[in-house]
Protein backbone atom coordinates (compact mmCIF):
# COMPACT_ATOMS: atom_id res chain seq x y z
CA UNK A 1 0.00 0.00 0.00
CA UNK A 2 1.41 3.73 -1.39
CA UNK A 3 0.38 6.23 0.68
CA UNK A 4 1.15 9.72 -0.93
CA UNK A 5 4.11 11.93 0.01
CA UNK A 6 1.52 15.24 0.48
CA UNK A 7 -1.05 12.99 3.03
CA UNK A 8 2.62 12.25 5.54
CA UNK A 9 3.26 16.30 4.82
CA UNK A 10 -0.17 16.78 5.76
CA UNK A 11 -0.56 14.75 8.97
CA UNK A 12 2.56 16.57 10.11
CA UNK A 13 1.14 19.94 9.62
CA UNK A 14 -2.20 19.17 11.45
CA UNK A 15 -0.35 17.44 14.06
CA UNK A 16 2.12 20.93 15.01
CA UNK A 17 -1.38 23.08 14.81
CA UNK A 18 -2.67 20.69 17.60
CA UNK A 19 0.40 21.11 19.26
CA UNK A 20 0.73 24.66 19.16
CA UNK A 21 -2.70 25.14 20.15
CA UNK A 22 -2.08 22.81 23.12
CA UNK A 23 0.80 24.98 23.78
CA UNK A 24 -0.77 28.56 23.74
CA UNK A 25 -3.68 27.07 25.59
CA UNK A 26 -1.73 25.87 28.54
CA UNK A 27 0.40 29.41 28.29
CA UNK A 28 -2.56 31.30 28.49
CA UNK A 29 -3.94 29.24 31.34
CA UNK A 30 -0.75 29.88 33.22
CA UNK A 31 -1.20 33.28 32.76
CA UNK A 32 -4.33 34.00 34.08
CA UNK A 33 -3.05 31.59 36.96
CA UNK A 34 -0.33 34.23 37.50
CA UNK A 35 -2.38 37.02 36.86
CA UNK A 36 -4.88 36.11 39.68
CA UNK A 37 -2.14 35.22 41.84
CA UNK A 38 -0.67 38.93 41.83
CA UNK A 39 -4.03 40.48 42.72
CA UNK A 40 -4.53 38.08 45.82
CA UNK A 41 -0.89 38.87 46.48
CA UNK A 42 -1.55 42.80 46.22
CA UNK A 43 -4.97 43.07 47.73
CA UNK A 44 -3.86 41.40 50.78
CA UNK A 45 -3.68 43.56 53.76
CA UNK A 46 -4.20 46.58 51.05
CA UNK A 47 -6.43 49.67 52.99
CA UNK A 48 -7.44 51.48 50.37
CA UNK A 49 -8.11 54.51 53.18
CA UNK A 50 -4.20 55.47 53.29
CA UNK A 51 -3.18 57.62 50.66
CA UNK A 52 0.58 56.31 49.65
CA UNK A 53 3.79 56.94 51.24
CA UNK A 54 1.50 58.15 54.79
CA UNK A 55 3.58 59.21 56.99
CA UNK A 56 6.77 59.44 55.11
CA UNK A 57 6.50 61.36 51.09
CA UNK A 58 4.07 63.43 49.83
CA UNK A 59 1.54 61.50 47.21
CA UNK A 60 2.37 63.39 44.05
CA UNK A 61 -0.83 62.84 41.53
CA UNK A 62 0.17 63.90 38.02
CA UNK A 63 -2.57 65.06 35.55
CA UNK A 64 -3.40 65.05 31.86
CA UNK A 65 -6.38 66.64 29.75
CA UNK A 66 -7.32 65.13 26.78
CA UNK A 67 -10.19 67.42 25.37
CA UNK A 68 -12.44 65.68 22.73
CA UNK A 69 -15.24 68.87 22.70
CA UNK A 70 -15.62 72.24 24.33
CA UNK A 71 -19.14 73.83 24.06
CA UNK A 72 -21.44 75.19 24.20
CA UNK A 73 -20.33 78.71 26.26
CA UNK A 74 -23.08 80.38 27.86
CA UNK A 75 -22.83 83.95 28.23
CA UNK A 76 -26.12 84.87 29.71
CA UNK A 77 -25.25 81.47 32.47
CA UNK A 78 -21.17 82.32 32.96
CA UNK A 79 -20.78 78.68 32.19
CA UNK A 80 -19.08 76.03 29.45
CA UNK A 81 -19.25 72.38 28.91
CA UNK A 82 -16.36 70.23 28.49
CA UNK A 83 -15.63 66.55 27.38
CA UNK A 84 -12.30 65.24 28.34
CA UNK A 85 -10.42 62.43 29.23
CA UNK A 86 -8.78 63.24 32.62
CA UNK A 87 -5.98 61.27 33.26
CA UNK A 88 -4.04 60.94 36.73
CA UNK A 89 -0.28 58.85 37.54
CA UNK A 90 1.17 58.19 40.72
CA UNK A 91 3.27 56.20 42.77
CA UNK A 92 2.09 53.52 45.43
CA UNK A 93 4.60 51.35 46.78
CA UNK A 94 2.26 48.40 48.31
CA UNK A 95 1.15 47.68 44.57
CA UNK A 96 5.17 47.00 43.52
CA UNK A 97 4.22 43.09 41.70
CA UNK A 98 7.06 40.45 40.26
CA UNK A 99 5.65 38.43 37.00
CA UNK A 100 6.25 37.47 33.56
CA UNK A 101 3.96 41.02 32.71
CA UNK A 102 5.16 44.83 32.91
CA UNK A 103 2.11 45.89 32.75
CA UNK A 104 -1.26 44.95 34.18
CA UNK A 105 -4.48 46.07 32.68
CA UNK A 106 -6.90 46.54 35.71
CA UNK A 107 -10.88 46.04 35.68
CA UNK A 108 -12.12 49.53 36.47
CA UNK A 109 -14.03 47.52 39.41
CA UNK A 110 -10.21 46.86 40.96
CA UNK A 111 -10.25 51.09 41.47
CA UNK A 112 -12.99 50.85 43.99
CA UNK A 113 -10.56 48.52 46.32
CA UNK A 114 -7.47 50.62 45.87
CA UNK A 115 -6.82 54.33 47.00
CA UNK A 116 -7.54 56.82 44.26
CA UNK A 117 -6.82 60.32 44.28
CA UNK A 118 -9.94 62.36 45.58
CA UNK A 119 -9.77 65.01 42.63
CA UNK A 120 -12.77 67.47 42.41
CA UNK A 121 -13.10 70.30 39.87
CA UNK A 122 -13.61 73.79 41.92
CA UNK A 123 -15.70 75.70 39.43
CA UNK A 124 -17.38 72.71 38.44
CA UNK A 125 -21.04 72.93 38.47
CA UNK A 126 -22.06 69.56 37.31
CA UNK A 127 -19.50 66.82 36.01
CA UNK A 128 -20.77 63.64 34.33
CA UNK A 129 -18.84 60.44 34.17
CA UNK A 130 -19.90 58.53 31.09
CA UNK A 131 -21.17 54.71 32.02
CA UNK A 132 -22.52 53.17 28.54
CA UNK A 133 -22.08 50.68 27.75
CA UNK A 134 -19.74 50.22 30.57
CA UNK A 135 -17.84 52.48 33.07
CA UNK A 136 -15.06 54.39 30.43
CA UNK A 137 -12.64 54.29 32.83
CA UNK A 138 -8.87 52.25 32.36
CA UNK A 139 -6.81 51.34 35.27
CA UNK A 140 -3.18 49.91 34.77
CA UNK A 141 -0.76 48.77 36.86
CA UNK A 142 3.22 49.00 36.26
CA UNK A 143 5.51 46.41 38.26
CA UNK A 144 7.23 49.19 39.78
CA UNK A 145 4.07 50.53 41.42
CA UNK A 146 2.69 53.11 38.59
CA UNK A 147 -0.77 53.34 38.20
CA UNK A 148 -2.49 55.17 35.17
CA UNK A 149 -6.25 55.85 35.94
CA UNK A 150 -8.49 57.46 33.05
CA UNK A 151 -11.72 58.22 32.72
CA UNK A 152 -13.78 60.35 30.46
CA UNK A 153 -15.75 63.20 31.71
CA UNK A 154 -18.78 66.12 30.85
CA UNK A 155 -18.14 68.84 33.33
CA UNK A 156 -20.25 72.22 33.49
CA UNK A 157 -17.86 74.86 34.83
CA UNK A 158 -18.42 77.80 35.83
CA UNK A 159 -16.79 81.03 33.43
CA UNK A 160 -16.74 84.62 35.13
CA UNK A 161 -17.57 86.85 32.18
CA UNK A 162 -16.86 90.98 32.05
CA UNK A 163 -19.13 92.07 29.50
CA UNK A 164 -18.97 95.66 29.05
CA UNK A 165 -16.91 95.47 26.07
CA UNK A 166 -19.29 92.93 24.41
CA UNK A 167 -19.08 91.52 21.29
CA UNK A 168 -15.31 92.65 21.39
CA UNK A 169 -14.46 91.08 24.81
CA UNK A 170 -12.04 88.00 25.30
CA UNK A 171 -12.56 85.95 28.01
CA UNK A 172 -10.39 82.48 29.50
CA UNK A 173 -12.23 79.84 30.65
CA UNK A 174 -10.24 77.84 33.37
CA UNK A 175 -10.89 74.43 34.82
CA UNK A 176 -9.66 74.38 38.22
CA UNK A 177 -9.51 71.46 39.98
CA UNK A 178 -7.49 69.73 43.76
CA UNK A 179 -7.47 66.97 46.07
CA UNK A 180 -11.01 67.25 47.72
CA UNK A 181 -9.55 66.52 51.38
CA UNK A 182 -5.97 66.61 51.30
CA UNK A 183 -3.22 69.56 52.12
CA UNK A 184 -0.32 70.31 49.87
CA UNK A 185 1.90 68.99 52.24
CA UNK A 186 0.44 65.48 52.45
CA UNK A 187 -0.74 65.81 48.32
CA UNK A 188 -0.52 67.34 45.43
CA UNK A 189 -1.23 67.80 41.34
CA UNK A 190 0.80 68.39 39.04
CA UNK A 191 0.62 68.34 35.19
CA UNK A 192 2.47 66.11 33.67
CA UNK A 193 4.83 67.04 30.72
CA UNK A 194 3.09 66.55 27.61
CA UNK A 195 3.20 68.42 23.72
CA UNK A 196 2.36 71.82 24.26
CA UNK A 197 -1.38 72.60 22.81
CA UNK A 198 -2.92 75.22 20.92
CA UNK A 199 -5.37 77.26 22.91
CA UNK A 200 -9.16 76.99 22.10
CA UNK A 201 -10.70 79.86 20.73
CA UNK A 202 -14.15 80.10 20.52
CA UNK A 203 -16.42 83.28 19.14
CA UNK A 204 -20.06 83.68 20.60
CA UNK A 205 -22.74 85.26 18.34
CA UNK A 206 -24.34 87.94 18.90
CA UNK A 207 -28.06 86.25 19.14
CA UNK A 208 -26.21 84.99 22.71
CA UNK A 209 -26.22 88.12 24.26
CA UNK A 210 -29.52 89.21 25.81
CA UNK A 211 -29.69 92.13 27.87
Amino acid sequence: LKIPLNCYAMSFIMLGIVIIYLLMATFCTDNITIFTRILDRLLDGYDNRLRPGLGDAVTEVKTDIYVTSFGPVSDTDMEYTIDVFFRQTWHDERLKFDGPMKILPLNNLLASKIWTPDTFFHNGKKSVAHNMTTPNKLLRLVDNGTLLYTMRLTIHAECPMHLEDFPMDVHACPLKFGSCMYFLTFCFLIFAPSPPQNDIVLILPLSNFKS
